[in-house]
């Protein structure tokens, strides 16, 4: 009797205390229908920017108004605020799940008060790592307890770009459990259904290298992913850690499915043979899908899915415009492709139309364009089995009457058939003869380019790598580092006095020197990673993947050695011949470090130059 008196009173006190308008509160307790659907107790306010849920929770009644469909089933509509409150009458607390079954809001703050103090605070949204979610599950979860005679108050910051849509509910957790079975097994169904069908088609189109069938299983698949994508599995299974992905893969994915429809279409109504102009609006229709499918990504999210909707309307209208037309004329398949694509597009009028705001339904808007596309889907695999079963047949009676004619011409005229088999296997024989030479100039011709590409890296004088060559591979072996969080080293080797050289015994003799040291650097880097290339001039740069200072200077001093040690002579003259090196090694963690280890060796190079040469220098940063 008390608890009943407690909720009288509590009704009484908010009713009074409302300035202008009455707020409901939805009473609960243990003996309530397991699922309540909120929408009847939703109160929502513009969000003014830079309010936070102090400011809000201030907010008399009359800044509040109540919740409809006419307001949040828009498109890109502003940021705002929705409230409801919960009491439990019971004298024991009860368990419940806040759902929020829109998998597409970009973000969402929820504030969970009690006695008009935040007691929890959680962040959700498409625009957030999907283990980030309180509970995972394709729509927005929040499990909470209704502590006993206390009045719940839950305030839900709304931001999306795409539909604002807010089917909310209250749920026991028996009722959550059986209502995701249920889902779960019409989704998968639907899901399963759909992918069958696209990777048989994709099958058949392998192995048969049919453009209809290559096309309707694009079509199928990505209609596939797109339903996956709306249904919030393709975010929870196939990209949880990319939610920027998950926020252009709608965009992209409509008017790629439209441009498989398109080329669909003008391959099963035969647009090439029966109507050229047909054919040409198909081909335009499809440069326009795939102009759409290149640039709806980068556009602002609400106007990508305004011309999406627009464009799915009006090429949904066109094809089956053109379908019922060929129908007219007579063609069966075009009569079939009407009706499987009459549901397609009463759905996808239905559904763009609720999404526009023109029309209200108590259904979600995916439910008729899921339905029509499962009609459709269905459909035109019966129609393309229709065809592949009358191609066959046709195939057939060709050959049987191939056979019947040639039979008589072998009755007729033996002589004549004798005369042309033989035609034919000299013809054969002389085809064959072309094609062996034909692989014998592409065999050359390939073996010509690959000595083409190995001389564009390799340097003509020393036979080392050449400065393209030792760029392109700094930045693999940076990215490599970066990846792996392993050192690598940069060794610049520069010819001690190597003008000297030239100007005494001339440059025949600095070529043959440049080789000799090439030679010996190639002979003492052992490992398959290991890079030497001819940086310019007298100098060479090693790349030493995975190797630390120590190692590096190890390396270095070894080729020094090698190298002063190194008999060259020229013209009965010996040749004396030391080198300087610079080294630095560290781990990559930029995009820019090699260059700046380069940089690096480099200065260290100088001042191995500055300090006698024939020695090695680390380089160290400057004071």
């Amino acid at each position: 009797m008390i608890r009943y008196l407690g909720l009288l009173l509590l009704t009484l006190v908010l009713l009074f205390s409302a300035s202008v308008r009455a707020e409901t509160i939805l009473a609960i307790g243990g003996d309530e229908e397991s699922v309540l659907e909120l929408s009847p107790w939703l109160y929502f306010t513009q969000d003014n920017e830079g309010e936070g849920i102090d400011q809000v929770r201030r907010y008399s009644s009359s800044q509040w108004d109540r919740l409809t469909s006419n307001y949040s089933n828009r498109i890109g509509i502003a940021p705002f605020w929705v409230k409801f409150s919960v009491y439990n009458y019971e004298e024991r607390g009860v368990d419940r799940l806040l759902s929020v079954a829109n998998p597409h809001l970009d973000r969402i703050e929820l504030y969970h008060l009690v006695k008009d103090k935040v007691i929890d605070k959680v962040i959700m949204g498409d625009n957030q790592p999907f283990s980030e979610r309180p509970l995972i599950n394709n729509h927005f979860i929040y499990p909470f307890e209704l502590e006993p005679e206390k009045l719940h108050t839950f305030y839900l910051k709304i931001e999306t770009e795409g539909s604002a849509t807010l089917p909310m509910n209250l749920w026991s957790q028996e009722a959550f459990a059986k209502n995701i079975e249920a889902t779960s097994l019409s989704h998968g169904f639907q899901l399963g259904a759909l992918t069958a069908i696209g990777l048989f088609s994709l099958f058949i189109a392998i192995t048969s290298r049919s453009f209809s069938y290559s096309y309707y299983s694009g079509y199928v698949l990505s209609v596939t992913l797109l339903v996956a994508t709306l249904q919030g599995f393709a975010f929870r299974f196939l990209w949880p850690s990319l939610p920027a992905l998950q926020q252009i893969m709608i965009p992209l994915l409509v008017p790629l499915t439209m441009l498989f429809a398109l080329l669909f279409t003008e391959k099963v109504l035969q647009f090439k043979y029966h109507n050229v102009h047909m054919l040409r609006v198909c081909r335009f229709g499809a440069a326009y899908a795939l102009l759409l499918t290149l640039t709806t990504p980068f556009l602002d999210y609400a106007l990508a899915l305004y011309i999406d909707i627009i464009s799915v309307l009006f090429i949904t209208v066109l094809l089956m415009g053109m379908a019922m037309i060929q129908a007219s004329r007579g063609y069966k398949l075009a009569k079939l492709y009407s009706l499987a694509w009459s549901g397609m597009l009463v759905g996808a009028f239905i559904t763009g139309l609720m999404y526009l705001g023109f029309i209200e339904l108590p259904i979600k808007h995916l439910t008729p364009v899921m339905l029509g596309l499962l009609f459709e889907i269905l459909f035109m695999a019966a129609i393309l089995a229709i065809r592949y079963n009358d191609e066959r047949k046709a195939k057939l009676r060709i050959k049987q009457e191939a056979l019947v004619q040639a039979q008589r011409i072998r009755q007729t005229r033996e002589e004549a058939l004798l005369i042309e088999a033989d035609s034919n296997e000299k013809l054969e024989q002389m085809v064959q003869e072309r094609t062996l030479e034909l692989e014998i100039a592409l065999r050359e011709l390939n073996e010509a380019n690959q000595k083409l590409t190995e001389q564009a890296t390799v340097d003509s004088l020393t036979g080392v790598k050449n400065r393209a060559a030792f760029d392109k591979r700094l930045l693999a072996e940076g990215r490599l580092s970066r990846r792996q969080q392993t050192p690598m080293a940069i060794l610049m080797l520069d010819i001690d006095r190597f003008k000297s050289i030239n100007d005494t015994y001339g440059h025949l003799a600095g070529d043959q020197t440049l080789r000799l040291i090439a030679q010996t650097l190639k002979e003492n880097l052992k490992r398959p990673a290991d890079l030497v290339s001819r940086f310019g001039g007298e100098e060479f740069a090693i790349i030493l993947p995975n190797t630390a200072e120590e190692g590096a200077v190890l390396v270095a001093e070894l080729i020094r050695k090698m190298v002063a040690e190194l008999p060259i002579s020229w013209e009965n003259a010996t040749i004396p011949l030391t080198i300087s090196i610079g080294v630095s090694a560290e781990i990559i963690n930029t995009e820019n470090q090699p260059n700046i280890l380069l940089e690096q060796a480099d200065k260290a190079l100088y001042r191995a130059k500055n300090s006698g040469r024939n020695c090695v220098m680390v380089y160290t940063p400057e004071p």
